[in-house]
């Protein structure tokens, strides 16, 4: 008899279409995932801001924090890593530089330095709902 699936003897069609599909998964998502930031937002939610009391002090990366400049901190993405933040409310952007972990409030996404609070115009109001996009 002809083998209809040749060099794939002793694999059941079962456990072929299982690796078929994984595969076939595997390169969706990861096409998803490297595409993300051409195609929109990567989180959107809320942003606060931290400044004084932690200014000078090391911050989760090893940095000195510089509440003046221009940093956030994010619970997961990669010291390092740049992030387009944008408030969803006026248009406003500024590009930052993940370099500490938080926030730690629940329903926050994103801690920003008070230079990149600032520069959004959340300052006062303290909080804001903003979209992240990576870079």
């Amino acid at each position: 008899m002809i083998d209809p699936i040749p060099g794939f003897r002793g694999i059941s069609r079962r456990q072929l279409a299982t690796v078929l599909l994984f595969t076939f998964g595997t390169v969706i998502l990861v096409g998803c995932v490297t595409s993300r930031g051409a195609r929109g937002y990567y989180q959107i939610g809320e942003a606060s801001w931290y400044g004084r009391p932690y200014h000078g002090r090391l911050t989760a990366s090893g940095e000195r924090y510089n509440m003046r400049r221009v940093s956030a901190a994010h619970p997961t993405l990669p010291f390092g890593t740049r992030v387009r933040v944008t408030n969803l409310e006026t248009g406003r952007s500024v590009v930052v530089t993940i370099n500490d972990r938080g926030p730690f409030k629940k329903g926050r996404i994103i801690d920003l330095s008070y230079g990149a609070a600032k520069r959004l115009g959340i300052v006062k109001q303290g909080i804001a709902t903003v979209g992240l996009q990576l870079l």
